[in-house]
């Protein structure tokens, strides 16, 4: 229900409006706010929608307060009166029509022309009395440092709950009512201030009310400012605070003070445990990544600092025993994940070996698949885990993102070895940031990559025999007498519980796990990455004499791309293809050097084509040039009318005069070539020096003889 003198905030932009009138279907509004506010129409049916969608809020009248004259200047009650008589008089008998638009403004003239005023002063006027309350003393100057009377809220009974424990005049302060409007004015300030990432506390929050509702606001040095009402006005913090916890939702209040991952992370109810969704070794394992706290150097020269390794560990949830290790600089990714999904089938007596450890089998006996691999969404997305699904029978669970949690047993392990190499490795962080004059951690890295996987190796088996604190015992294992030691607690479930285990040969999981592309196959051979390949079965079916390119799935490790593999019977066999000799200078290259060797040429081969395109342009250019002089030529020699037969007759004569012309101008003279002087003609017969001018009459009777005979031929076939 809307009524008359009602007040009313929007939520969007803080504006607050009262109810002027109401009439049919309409509602008149004006801000209380704005320096002149004349009325505007609202369909009745729009504000109900807009407070049932919480879009605006009903507030407390701003200007509703008990004034008596006897506090009032007589200045303040004489222009009270005089303003109001005016409103009374001059505006109240026309309202009808001062609250339409149309005609407002020829009636706010006429008005002005009738108290010699300008029609601003009519509009103020006019502004004060509906934006503060519709009364007499809402006429009165400087309203809002002053007070004025409005309509008061009058409540069935006196202010309830407990009195206010703080007194003024030894009078206790009666407060306000938590109304249904307080409430709702609550809820709105949570959801705005409080269930924001700003994390504003509850203290803050209760001011942001007073400031949004219980408070006056006027302009200083062009600056919106707040006045706080009195204390019977407004609502105490210990209210406010009393009704939030009662609107309080724990979950909501995280997820937007922090964030819906760091509640699932953080502050989930933990009500169960890894254990309870296992029954047994093998039904669950969990592999993750760390890296290492802490910097190692290189195998071939001590003093080179390598970085940070990567640890990846797959553990089984129901004996927390590491099954599989892989300790290196792949990663955090497929290829570190590849890496101990291998160990995880893998003899741990001779991987031990390996860096010098001796171990017997029942040690660390794990070399089996298991039922589920849980694992992180980034690195077990897409590569070959759908292999690991159809061919294997493993099932894959990625986490949700950011939910490192979910692999708890595993995280947790980790941190205890970063704990351990902390403690004993040169070369470890020993804190997050260093401070000025700190020595530089990075400058003590004293080992190398299989001395630090010796060292995690070490620190997992005594893992393996280690109690493991708060494990969940079952009576069966108490009445067997078991410590709960993650080899005991795999052995003694393999016995009583079966588990999933499952053993596979390590050819067949890494043909599982390497990633796989598609290869082409043409008379060249077997193409990938532009590579070529040849395979013992495909000369023997005749792959290349195909005359249409053939596309085949292939295997391939990223690290040494010499051999690829084709798989087959269900990928539980392959054949292997080799490198052939026009792509043998790749051997020993990894992909990404391949690929950056390709992109290279590629890059220097588009910088050749620019030169090439204008090269080209100045090619044709020239070639212009040439056959355009050469035109031109032989049009200024047409002068001679010659018939086509006679051009055509004579090309043999043609050809061999300019060949003769040509051998003249080509032969090889060795003598001038290593002497600049001129050359001389020799007469071999009387052993002297022929002089120039009998040369020139030598060569002037040879070209005689060669018109001769050209003539000769003419007249032969005419």
């Amino acid at each position: 229900m809307i009524y008359i003198n009602q007040v009313f905030q929007y939520i969007n932009d803080s504006k607050r409006m009262r109810v002027i009138e109401i009439q049919d279907l309409f509602v008149y509004i004006v801000d209380i706010d704005a320096h002149t506010s004349m009325p505007k129409s609202i369909l009745y049916s729009t504000l109900v929608s807009e407070i049932e969608q919480k879009v605006v809020l009903v507030i407390a009248d701003p200007f509703a307060r008990v004034l008596v004259d006897d506090e009032l200047t007589e200045i303040q009650i004489q222009k009270r009166e005089e303003d109001w008589q005016t409103i009374q008089q001059y505006c109240l008998p026309y309202m009808e029509e001062l609250l339409q638009k149309r005609g407002r403004e020829s009636k706010i003239k006429a008005i002005s022309v009738q108290l010699k005023v300008t029609p601003t002063k009519v509009k103020k006027l006019l502004s004060r009395y509906w934006q503060r309350g519709m009364n007499k003393n809402a006429m009165l100057p400087d309203y809002i440092n002053s007070g004025g009377r409005g309509k008061e809220k009058t409540l069935s009974k006196e202010k309830a709950g407990r009195p206010r424990r703080v007194t003024v005049s030894g009078e206790y302060q009666t407060g306000i009512n938590i109304t249904e409007e307080v409430k709702l004015q609550f809820e709105h300030s949570i959801n705005k201030y409080y269930r924001k990432t700003n994390n504003y506390s509850l203290n803050d929050v209760y001011h942001f009310i007073l400031r949004d509702f219980y408070s006056g606001r006027y302009k200083e040095n062009g600056e919106i400012k707040y006045r706080v009402w009195e204390a019977n006005r407004i609502p105490s913090y210990h209210q406010f605070y009393y009704w939030f916890k009662k609107l309080e939702d724990p979950k909501k209040d995280i997820q937007f003070r922090k964030s819906a991952k760091e509640y699932e992370l953080k502050y989930r109810p933990l009500l169960s445990n890894s254990k309870s969704e296992t029954n047994g070794p093998g039904t669950r394992f969990q592999i993750d990544a760390t890296i290492a706290d802490i910097y190692l150097v290189s195998s071939l020269d001590r003093n080179r600092i390598i970085g940070r390794p990567v640890i990846y560990a797959v553990m089984d949830v129901y004996s927390r025993i590491i099954t599989g290790l892989y300790v290196g600089l792949e990663g955090p990714s497929w290829l570190g994940a590849m890496m101990a999904l291998d160990n995880m089938v893998a003899d741990k007596v001779e991987f031990c070996k390996q860096y010098n450890i001796d171990i017997e089998e029942d040690q660390w006996p794990t070399h089996h698949l298991p039922e589920i691999i849980i694992a992180d969404r980034g690195e077990f997305e897409g590569y070959s885990v759908e292999n690991l699904i159809n061919n294997l029978n493993i099932i894959i669970e990625n986490t949700t993102a950011y939910r490192g949690d979910l692999k708890g047993i595993v995280e947790r392990k980790f941190r205890t070895l970063n704990g351990k190499v902390k403690q004993k490795s040169p070369g470890a962080i020993q804190k997050e940031y260093r401070e000025r004059g700190d020595r530089d951690y990075r400058l003590d890295a004293t080992l190398n990559l299989k001395e630090f996987t010796s060292i995690i190796i070490t620190l997992v088996l005594h893992h393996n025999h280690k109690i493991i604190e708060k494990y969940p015992m079952e009576k069966e294992m108490i009445t067997d007498n078991i410590v709960p030691t993650p080899i005991n607690l795999w052995n003694w479930g393999i016995k009583n519980r079966k588990g999933r285990l499952r053993t596979i040969n390590r050819k067949i999981l890494r043909l599982n796990v390497l990633p796989r592309g598609k290869a082409t196959i043409s008379r060249a051979g077997i193409k990938f990455k532009n590579l070529h390949y040849g395979s013992r079965q495909a000369i023997e079916e005749q792959w290349y004499l195909k005359l249409k390119n053939k596309s085949i799935e292939i295997v391939y490790d990223p690290r040494n791309l010499e051999k690829i593999y084709i798989p087959h019977d269900g990928g539980m066999d392959f054949e292997i293809c080799s490198l052939l000799e026009p792509s043998y200078q790749y051997k020993h290259d990894f992909l990404e050097e391949i690929i950056f060797q390709q992109q290279l040429r590629n890059e220097l081969e588009e910088i050749e084509r620019s030169k090439q395109v204008q090269l080209t342009i100045n090619t044709d250019v020239m070639l212009e040039d040439i056959i355009n002089n050469a035109k031109k030529k032989k049009k200024q020699s047409q002068h001679q009318a010659t018939s086509k037969k006679e051009k055509l007759a004579s090309i043999r004569d043609n050809k061999a005069i300019e060949k003769e012309l040509n051998r003249q101008f080509e032969q090889f003279d060795l003598e001038s070539e290593q002497n600049d002087q001129k050359a001389s003609v020799i007469d071999f017969a009387k052993k002297e020096k022929v002089e120039e001018e009998a040369t020139k009459k030598s060569s002037s009777r040879l070209m005689d003889k060669l018109r001769k005979k050209r003539d000769e031929e003419y007249g032969k076939d005419k």
